[in-house]
């Protein structure tokens, strides 16, 4: 009995270290050991991460083994039923905030942490399935109807503010899904759709826009053209007032140098002319003072000096045919003028 004994103790110990069964990971999988009895270790999920592309063994049934793949996961929820998640329809419904029916596509990439693979399993789900299907999408397909919602039916036009609101479903689905393990990377919005009627009304209106805009180019394009005419023409007169301002500036200088010319020579001749009133008055005062007489004489002796008069005498109511010598006469006369003059003196 003894010796059975130790047999089935034997057998029992070599089934159960001979049954371990291999356990691995992927290249981007993490594991987590879930011990069921606690013999040695403590029951429950182990606070440890295998790490990823390796082989470990267990002993069967006292021991549960899971992975998590921590590559980047694409959750694409969309209206073509040809691609996304689901084989039917799945884009997000919403109205915006003016009352207008809208889809819209919308992927969400994400992954886990994979320090918190061990917290997943106890706490969040027990496998990559149920973690995106229960948790991802259910958050992921609520909160961005919200955001997006907000954004008016013209908002929707404008790239910049979808992507706005994307950032911003982004936080706030990280805020929620954070402390999960679960890391947003990414809100990206594709395609979105309004009903029917409104999108043709739409179009009509985009249409319309685009023949405005049109006409607004031509206009511009009108006035631009005008513009520059207009500024040729203003070229055009700028030169001639130019030509013309040199015209004038060169007539200008021209007349500036003649006038100065010809006030120099006035104030030339003005000049001369004041020198010779002055010589003759003082001429005239010398002539106006004793000896001018005899001087005039002697001036008049010089002017006759060689000239032949001949007088005829009137007298006795007839013509007198003797002759007389002016010449002899007047040097006569002058001698015996200053021969006087000297005696006097």
């Amino acid at each position: 009995m003894r010796h059975l004994f130790i047999m089935i103790i034997m057998g029992g110990v070599l089934f159960l270290f001979g049954g371990c069964i291999f356990n691995t990971t992927g290249d981007t999988e993490v594991g987590v050991r879930t011990v069921k009895f606690g013999i040695i270790a403590k029951r429950g999920v182990e606070d440890k991460v295998y790490a990823p592309g390796a082989t470990y063994f267990f002993l069967p049934y006292i021991n549960d083994w899971h992975t998590f793949d921590t590559k980047l996961q694409n959750l694409e929820m969309t209206f073509d039923p040809e691609r996304g998640d689901r084989k039917s329809r799945d884009d997000l419904l919403f109205k915006t905030i003016d009352g207008n029916d809208i889809s819209l596509d919308v992927i969400i990439a994400y992954r886990i942490d994979p320090a918190k693979a061990p917290y997943i399993l106890q706490y969040v789900a027990q496998n990559d399935d149920i973690l995106r299907e229960k948790i991802v999408r259910t958050v992921a397909r609520s909160k961005p109807r919200d955001i997006f919602g907000e954004l008016t039916t013209e908002e929707f036009y404008v790239a910049e503010k979808r992507e706005l609101q994307a950032d911003r479903s982004k936080e706030v689905l990280q805020e929620i899904l954070g402390p999960m393990g679960i890391i947003i990377e990414k809100v990206l919005t594709k395609n979105y759709r309004f009903n029917e009627e409104y999108q043709k009304a739409i179009e009509d209106k985009k249409v319309a826009d685009q023949m405005v805009e049109k006409n607004k180019s031509g206009q511009r394009a009108t006035e631009e053209e005008y513009k520059r005419k207009l500024e040729e023409v203003r070229g055009e007169v700028n030169k001639m007032v130019a030509d013309v301002d040199g015209q004038y500036l060169k007539a200008k200088i021209e007349a500036d140098v003649y006038y100065e010319k010809q006030k120099l020579l006035a104030e030339a001749i003005k000049t001369e002319a004041v020198a010779e009133a002055k010589g003759i008055r003082e001429m005239n005062d010398a002539m106006a003072r004793e000896g001018g007489e005899t001087l005039v004489k002697l001036k008049i002796a010089e002017a006759l000096q060689g000239k032949k008069i001949m007088l005829i005498p009137v007298s006795e109511g007839g013509i007198n045919l003797k002759t007389t010598d002016i010449n002899q006469l007047i040097n006569t006369m002058g001698v015996k003028a200053l021969s006087t003059k000297k005696s006097e003196k």
